[in-house]
């Protein structure tokens, strides 16, 4: 017996040994094929060219189609109304009647003092003919004139017409509700941050649906670059391949605050109404605030700045060189370049990409190690 446990000492040596040697192996050609799993950063590299060409720097918002002449028409003399003659859509000449309220009590004012006129001038009469002062008498007459007229103008007030040509957009009143005295104008333009408010709407409201504009609400930062007459370029979100050239008309001189954010008003005159227009669409507006053209120009994401100082990397055959140059305006894309480079001579653009390892056969072993585990054998693989 003890003959033949020395002999079998041996078998386990080697064998042992042997299962070390293939585990080491395994774990080299999965480390060589598989891969580390950590995401490695590679700098890729590749060129663009310096180019002679046009600089364009913009800044954009979203905005509101609009009437560009807008009117509220609303009774002089408050009443019953007793009649309208328009709807909404119908197009109306200056002038014309709109609606009327009942003129009853206007023309019993009317009457009323058309009868302390005529007793005014009676009594100036009567002083003439005995001689007496008629002074009281003729200050008499004259409050009554103005009674007079004023009472005409509250008979006038009963018809209401309208203050310009143009669509009607809201009748605001139906046949026997009441309407409150008030007065028709013109509506103007309106602040581009704040429209118009429903208290300030009148009976029949009207717009010049063929004169239009833009209206836009513009971060801070944006605003200070924008100036009156700037061209801009407008483009329908409703309106696939809609767009049109504009100018900026009116800035707001003080911002709007909303949720912390500040923004300023502006107003864009459209060059041309394209066809399908309405008011109250929705609109991107880009404003061109700057522009160089037949500038000598690169990629903006070839500068390096530090502080005020810029610099591009030139590729000099092999060599790559960093070289300053002084820059000028710099725009959506591309920064003008005033000195450092020429057209032709190719700067670098430097890209950081991210690669990872293969992930197939994780946690196990390439060839027969690889198994469901993390770093386990195969039913049967293992030593034992």
């Amino acid at each position: 017996m003890p003959a033949r446990l020395t002999l079998r000492r041996p078998a386990v040596a080697v064998n042992t040994a042997l299962g070390v040697v293939l585990l080491a192996g395994g774990f080299w050609a999965y480390r060589t094929l598989a891969g580390d799993d950590t995401p490695a950063a590679a700098a890729s590299t590749r060129t663009v060219a310096v180019q002679e060409g046009t600089v364009t720097r913009t800044v954009t918002a979203d905005g509101t189609v609009e009437s560009a002449g807008t009117a509220t028409a609303s009774f002089a003399t408050g009443g019953t109304v007793t009649s309208i003659s328009v709807r909404v859509g119908q197009k109306v000449a200056k002038g014309q009647v709109l609606a009327r309220v009942d003129p009853a009590d206007a023309q019993r004012l009317l009457d009323a003092a058309n009868a302390d006129l005529d007793a005014a001038q009676d009594a100036v009469d009567r002083a003439e003919d005995a001689g007496s002062d008629t002074s009281d008498a003729e200050n008499e007459v004259e409050q009554a004139e103005l009674a007079v007229d004023e009472a005409e103008a509250a008979v006038d007030g009963t018809v209401l017409t309208a203050p310009m040509a143009g669509t009607v957009t809201a009748v605001n009143g139906t046949l026997g509700s009441s309407s409150g005295g008030g007065s028709s104008g013109s509506g103007g333009q309106a602040s581009a941050a704040q429209p118009e408010s429903s208290s300030s709407t009148g009976f029949v409201e009207i717009q010049d649906l063929t004169k239009m504009q833009i209206t836009a609400a513009f971060a801070e930062a944006d605003a200070t670059r924008l100036k009156e007459k700037q061209p801009a370029t407008i483009t329908w979100n409703a309106l696939d391949g809609t767009s049109a050239t504009g100018r900026v008309s009116a800035i707001d001189p003080s911002a709007t605050t909303a949720e912390d954010v500040v923004t300023y008003g502006v107003t864009l005159s459209l060059d041309k109404v394209p066809a399908g227009v309405k008011a109250g669409q929705t609109v991107s507006v880009a404003v061109t605030t700057g522009t160089v053209r037949n500038a000598l120009m690169v990629s903006s994401s070839a500068i390096t700045t530090v502080g005020n100082r810029h610099s591009v990397t030139v590729l000099n055959g092999a060599a790559e060189e960093v070289r300053p140059v002084e820059i000028g305006l710099e725009g959506d894309s591309t920064t003008q370049i005033t000195s450092g480079v020429s057209a032709g001579e190719r700067v670098v653009l430097r890209t950081t990409s991210t690669t990872t390892g293969e992930t197939g056969n994780r946690g196990g072993f390439p060839g027969g190690f690889s198994g469901g585990g993390t770093g386990g054998f195969p039913g049967g693989g293992g030593p034992r």
